[in-house]
């Protein structure tokens, strides 16, 4: 994630008092809007059957399906916004940096489920959140001994972690206090144009979403039956 990330970590070590009691508490806020729904988003166990019945079946098109609907999702601004909304009720984040973490979390978990996974299962669950670093910056986290495998490895574990969620969560929010703030500066300078402005953030939040849906979809290989 480049720039954003290495300005979340700057950011997180100004604010050592919001993680990781925080940064878990944001971690489970996120999950419950993105699993579970909100009053004008259903969740992902509802969204990923509506979209499997409507394809008939077809897991795969679902996929392609939900994919182009949360990178439409994550680049409506004022809809994010919104998102952020409600659980800037419960922690006090940002919203357009809650509100794009619950897009893109409601989308992996949709993928998870609709590929065979339990979402109630803890590890899915934190590999789902993983998911939301990418591939570059889980790779690096590995590689520095701060996570223990790749989210399809957490996901399939034989044992829960307990310090995992922790680890996921704090790096989670290094991430997207980073990218927020990596957004802010050419905002500033296209506020003058309002449309540039708003078209920058909706790019970056489109473009993100949609490398976290590539990843995804290779750290949950099918679990179907036949």
């Amino acid at each position: 994630m480049g720039i954003g990330s290495d300005i979340g970590k700057a950011l997180m070590t100004q604010v050592p008092s919001m993680a990781p009691g925080f940064a878990v508490s944001l971690l489970r806020s996120v999950l419950g809007f993105a699993i579970d729904g909100a009053p004008n988003l259903p969740g992902a166990r509802r969204a990923a059957s509506k979209t499997l019945s409507r394809k008939e079946g077809d897991v795969e098109a679902s996929i392609r399906y939900l994919v182009g609907e949360h990178i439409a999702l994550a680049g409506a601004q004022g809809f994010v916004s919104n998102l952020g909304g409600f659980l800037t009720m419960a922690v006090a984040v940002p919203a357009n940096i809650s509100g794009v973490a619950i897009v893109q979390a409601r989308m992996v978990a949709s993928i998870a489920h609709l590929r065979g996974y339990d979402l109630d299962d803890q590890r899915v669950r934190s590999a789902v959140m993983a998911c939301l670093l990418a591939r570059s910056e889980v790779d690096q986290l590995v590689k520095n001994g701060d996570l223990p495998s790749s989210p399809m490895g957490i996901a399939t574990a034989p044992v829960v972690d307990p310090d995992l969620e922790k680890t996921v969560a704090v790096r989670i929010l290094s991430v997207l206090v980073g990218q927020s703030a990596g957004k802010q500066i050419p905002q500033i300078i296209g506020r003058r144009i309002p449309v540039i402005g708003g078209g920058i953030g909706a790019t970056t939040d489109g473009v993100t979403t949609w490398n976290v849906a590539r990843y995804a979809r290779t750290q949950f290989p099918s679990r179907r039956p036949r």
